[in-house]
């Protein structure tokens, strides 16, 4: 028997946010909507965009009124946002509590919640940690204590699964792999916008150190000095930009355009004026921004970190080390290919790569994990919740198990002042839904693109919906 879920998706990073997170849960959500589940997702506010509001097809998102501490995320507290996220768990009457981001603190927040309410919690890992310097022994610890409690944690890729297990001392068995995906109809070749005077190499990236922004300047000055018809665009923007500009300064506006950051319905627009994409991550989980080039048609060049070598066949991608000699040395390779005619055909790469990664499977894979959530044993009982806790450290285990007894008593007094059977309950939205993708579906991608979402219908006053 089929199973209707309300699944709440819980991040900071969300539209109007553009990344590569905030894509996958607003696909992912659509997705699922589809399907016939209800989905809601909560994410704090973004400037004048707070409240309640609607997008794409009833999807329902709460902008909470949480200010940003770090690199958008709130300040991690796990005791203030009680309140109000036990609020919106009961009027929506949330059955499964979906946290995106291991640098989400309201992702963890809110799955830490759920448990205490006896809900099931997931939690989607989207990068790559190391584990030597400070900051990764943090967030590595952090996230330990986070998933010690979770029902079951999602991949984007095998190396990701290996590095989410070591770090976080998760049972393999509550781990699993399911990629990110693109939609092949709208990244198509279109070699009507590419120039056949020159060559370009497109970057796409948030323009930060993890991307390798920093190998970036010496492989531009030495490709345009040795190429005069190679010109480079980036999109993205990010704390290095600065030194981008720097190398504008002295290769010339021509040579290098900075035009800054792109929302993903005009990544194609951008994608399809080049012939080469470079990719410089220095850790990588997945990297989608590879697949849409080359569904694109583009050559991709990339640094050979994380899970990218099990993305894409070895024939579709040039695989290079993180450093500015292997880097440059792989970009001349397809520069080469370029200026002799023996590069791949566009349409034949976009043929090979478009039945890859579906929304569909995507999601037909998901609802499979909700299922077998579903079906465990789920308890609030502090005694049952606390053991889970020693494994994480003496110190830091003893900590989150004070928090979580302190949480226990702030929800006894929740239920005091604010009895569950005087929370309203939501009115669900009222789409046209199906339980399954059609036949044709299998054969294509499913996408709903952000351009489409504008501001819906919103409301001013917080936990207000306009009927």
């Amino acid at each position: 028997m089929e199973v209707r879920h309300v699944i709440c998706m819980v991040s900071d990073f969300f539209y109007p946010n553009v990344g590569g997170v905030e894509e996958h849960i607003f696909q992912l959500s659509q997705c699922l909507l589809r399907r016939g589940h209800k989905v809601i997702v909560l994410t704090h506010i973004y400037n004048d965009r707070r409240g309640i509001r609607y997008m794409t097809n009833g999807l329902k998102v709460y902008y909470l009124p949480m200010q940003t501490f770090y690199s958008q995320s709130v300040l991690p507290t796990f005791i203030t946002s009680i309140p109000l996220l036990r609020n919106i768990f009961l009027r929506e009457r949330v059955t499964i509590v979906h946290g995106h981001s291991a640098f989400s603190t309201m992702a963890h927040e809110a799955m830490n919640l759920a448990r205490a309410l006896g809900l099931k919690s997931v939690f989607t890992d989207h990068s790559l940690f190391g584990f030597a310097d400070m900051s990764a022994i943090v967030t590595n610890n952090f996230l330990a204590l986070s998933l010690a409690d979770v029902n079951h944690c999602i991949c984007v890729s095998y190396v990701g699964k290996e590095n989410t297990v070591l770090r976080a001392n998760v049972d393999p068995k509550k781990v699993s792999v399911i990629p990110n995906a693109l939609d092949s109809h709208i990244f198509k070749p279109d070699p009507s916008k590419r120039p056949s005077d020159k060559i370009n190499v497109i970057v796409m990236s948030r323009l930060q150190y993890r991307k390798g922004v920093d190998l970036q300047p010496a492989v531009i000055r030495h490709i345009c000095r040795r190429y005069p018809q190679v010109n480079f665009i980036i999109g993205g923007d990010g704390p290095k930009r600065s030194i981008l500009e720097e190398i504008r300064d002295e290769v010339g506006n021509e040579r290098l355009k900075l035009v800054g950051a792109v929302p993903h319905a005009e990544v194609h627009g951008l994608l399809v004026q080049g012939h080469i994409f470079l990719n410089t991550s220095l850790t990588e989980a997945f990297c989608i921004a590879i697949c849409e080039a080359v569904c694109s048609g583009l050559q991709v060049v990339s640094t050979n970190v994380g899970g990218i070598p099990e993305v894409l066949p070895s024939h579709l991608i040039h695989l290079a080390h993180p450093t500015v000699q292997s880097l440059t040395e792989k970009l001349e390779y397809a520069i080469e290919m370029e200026l002799n005619g023996k590069r791949l055909d566009p349409w034949q790469m976009h043929e090979e790569t478009k039945n890859i990664y579906l929304w569909s499977d995507v999601v037909q894979r998901t609802e499979i994990i909700y299922n077998k959530v579903h079906l465990e044993e789920s308890s609030a009982d502090l005694i049952q919740r606390i053991p889970r806790y020693k494994k994480c450290g003496l110190v830091a285990g003893w900590f989150m198990m004070f928090l979580v007894t302190l949480q226990f008593f702030i929800l006894k007094m929740c239920d005091r002042l604010w009895p569950s059977k005087d929370i309203d309950i939501a009115v669900d939205y009222p789409v046209n839904t199906r339980r399954h993708f059609p036949e044709k579906d299998n054969e294509r991608n499913i996408n709903f693109s952000l351009s489409n979402v504008g501001n819906g219908i919103h409301c001013h006053r917080f936990l207000e919906e306009d009927n």
